[in-house]
């Protein structure tokens, strides 16, 4: 028979080889982001969003073991990582705490790189929009009904010789 404590410690390998494939997939998301080939966008988007969805039914799970094992500890309800640790004999303090180290470190970089993705996905939204801007039909803005107000005639210098 498995104990709380194990129990938990194996959900926590499982949130942190996801947290990993979510790392692997934001890192996939930025390239394709940063090389411009926008076609494998939706799909590099899918692909993080999926992950994030098993993470999300993970946590509950290990929210679940983490107050099996707080009970057969000594803690009570919802404990930190930590807590629980310092609550638990050797090799489950060390492994515990490992598993709250590794949590730190890949949380961080998870961050940083959704981070640094929205930064990618913002200024590319402004680059076409500037230059659909900059292809002005003189449509300024449109009508409640849906038609086109132009503005009124404005001077325009063309350079034919081009």
């Amino acid at each position: 028979m498995v104990d709380a404590v194990e129990r938990l410690s194996l959900t926590l390998w499982r949130e942190r080889e996801l947290l990993d494939t979510l790392l692997y997939r934001l890192e996939v998301e930025q390239l394709v982001l940063a090389s411009g080939r926008t076609a494998w966008l939706m799909r590099a988007a899918r692909e993080v969003e999926a992950t994030l969805q098993v993470l999300r039914e993970t946590e509950v799970l290990r929210a679940v073991a983490a107050d099996e094992a707080a009970a057969q500890v000594g803690c009570p309800d919802n404990p930190s990582l930590k807590a629980l640790a310092e609550a638990t004999h050797e090799p489950w303090r060390t492994i515990l705490l490992d598993h709250r180290e590794a949590f730190v470190s890949v949380t961080r970089q998870v961050t940083e790189l959704a981070d640094s993705n929205r930064d990618l996905i913002t200024s590319g939204y402004r680059a076409a929009r500037e230059t659909l801007l900059s292809l002005d039909d003189s449509t300024h803005s449109y009508t409640p009904a849906g038609a086109a107000v132009a503005a009124s005639g404005t001077a325009r210098l063309v350079d034919r010789s081009i």
